[in-house]
């Protein structure tokens, strides 16, 4: 299969209080918002469009799988950034005293595929994992 240009993709998730993933979405993580009703929200992450949707209190992670020593929350979502990008969002992280899942990190250190990855939960308890290849060709490398 050919690689083509990346395209933003769409994601819809669950929140059990839309103006706690307001809050969170938008001033924690500093994610524009775009059109929102009394149900949902758009939040631009990283030119991506992720969708917030009340959706009632029993939310969250449920799963995990062990990676590089970490059990990693599964089903979770993010974006991959550049490192300065990853730097700045992890010290955002550090001073509004969000706390991490899988604290800032380096994975896969010396090796195919080394990154820097963190994870934390949103307020409804959704996963959300952030990282920066050290050298982004090897994003699919085996």
């Amino acid at each position: 299969m050919k690689a083509s240009p990346v395209q933003p993709f769409h994601l819809a998730f669950p929140v059990r209080d839309i103006e706690e993933a307001r809050h969170f979405y938008g001033e924690i993580l500093g994610l524009p918002e775009g059109r929102s009703s009394e149900t949902w929200i758009d939040f631009d992450l990283f030119g991506h469009q992720v969708v917030a949707h009340s959706g009632g209190q029993n939310l969250g992670t449920q799963l995990s799988n062990p990676v590089d020593g970490h059990d990693v929350p599964v089903p979770h979502f993010g974006v991959i950034l550049e490192i300065p990008q990853w730097e700045s969002l992890r010290d955002r992280l550090v001073a509004a005293e969000v706390q991490f899942e899988i604290e800032p990190h380096k994975r896969f250190e010396g090796q195919t595929g080394e990154q820097a990855t963190m994870f934390f939960l949103d307020p409804s308890g959704n996963a959300l994992e952030f990282k920066a290849f050290a050298d982004i060709s090897q994003l699919f490398a085996k």
